[in-house]
């Protein structure tokens, strides 16, 4: 996936028309977006702003001539090799029963919980991030009440979550990403833990595989995302959900929280746990059903996980 170096960020406006914005942006044929997000900025006057996300100057800048967007600040994003300054130290990282290091930390695996081996890559995701440390927090939680028989991890990333989820259930994980690499790293990934029969990877564009449906209905998904896909792709996610099952939303911030969880509240899924990290949040919100726990909006106390990047 092209790597995103420059931000179109436009000022705050309404809820209603930060939206709106974001969907011009992200639908228009001329404007080829990598990501498009809207961002809460001030809560008490119920302001949003709308962040685009562009490999150079020159396409951000078309966007905003195209829009006519006079008042939006276009801004680059900091050059940094990420595989590399990921490389350099990271510790370990316990999340819940889940143990997660670099080859370099091979002889620091612990004899209990699930020790899992995953390196920076060139996809996202070690379990440094406050994102997936949460999503493993949360799972680590749920597993204490129910065991998942059918898992589906969408944005799989590097497999951390995909990977986790197949050494605690014993049972086959499906994971999905819209990067080739990101799938090919997953596999590589579950090889490297001798998990890779329990791991299905999958390259597909959201919820667009045959192979997702068919698969369905989910006792559990991971959707470790942005919050704007979180927000258009909570139909399908929802209707995925198998009654009693569990969806681990992830990659959103403390100001987008709201925003989210509302969309997944009209399709009749109620919040569990929340796990904040900084600014990010994972949340668990469960489907009606037989199976389902009590809600509650307690959330997981800790510190949570700190990267300088």
């Amino acid at each position: 996936m092209t790597e995103a170096r420059f931000i179109l960020t436009c000022p705050p406006r309404d809820l209603a028309a930060a939206q709106s914005l974001a969907d011009e942006i992200d639908e228009h044929l001329a404007i080829d977006a990598l990501a498009v997000t809207v961002n809460e900025t001030d809560e008490a006057r119920a302001l949003w702003n709308t962040l685009a996300y562009f490999s150079d100057e020159t396409s951000a800048r078309d966007a905003a001539e195209i829009l006519q967007l006079t008042d939006c600040e276009i801004t680059p994003v900091p050059d940094v090799d990420w595989v590399r300054k990921s490389l350099e130290g990271l510790p370990p990282v316990a999340a819940g029963r889940f143990y997660l290091h670099g080859s370099h930390d091979r002889d620091k695996r612990r004899t209990g919980g699930i020790s899992l081996e995953i390196d920076a890559a060139t996809a996202f995701g070690t379990g440094h991030h406050g994102t997936t440390a949460g999503c493993l927090v949360l799972l680590d939680r749920l597993l204490k009440r129910q065991r998942p028989r059918n898992v589906f991890d969408l944005g799989c990333g590097t497999g951390v979550l995909a990977i986790a989820a197949a050494a605690a259930t014993k049972q086959r994980v499906l994971a999905t990403d819209i990067d080739t690499e990101a799938v090919r790293v997953t596999i590589d990934n579950a090889r490297r833990n001798q998990l890779e029969p329990m791991t299905r990877g999958l390259t597909a564009a959201g919820l667009h595989h045959a192979a997702i449906r068919t698969t369905a209905p989910y006792d559990l998904i991971f959707a470790n995302i942005l919050a704007r896909p979180l927000v258009k792709l909570a139909h399908g996610i929802s209707s995925l959900l198998a009654p009693g099952g569990t969806v681990i939303l992830s990659g959103l911030t403390r100001d987008q929280k709201r925003w989210v969880e509302a969309q997944y509240l009209v399709r009749g899924l109620r919040p569990v746990w929340t796990f904040t990290s900084e600014n990010w949040v994972a949340m668990a919100m469960q489907k009606g059903g037989r199976h389902a726990t009590r809600p509650s909006h307690s959330n997981v106390a800790g510190r949570g996980w700190e990267m300088d990047i």
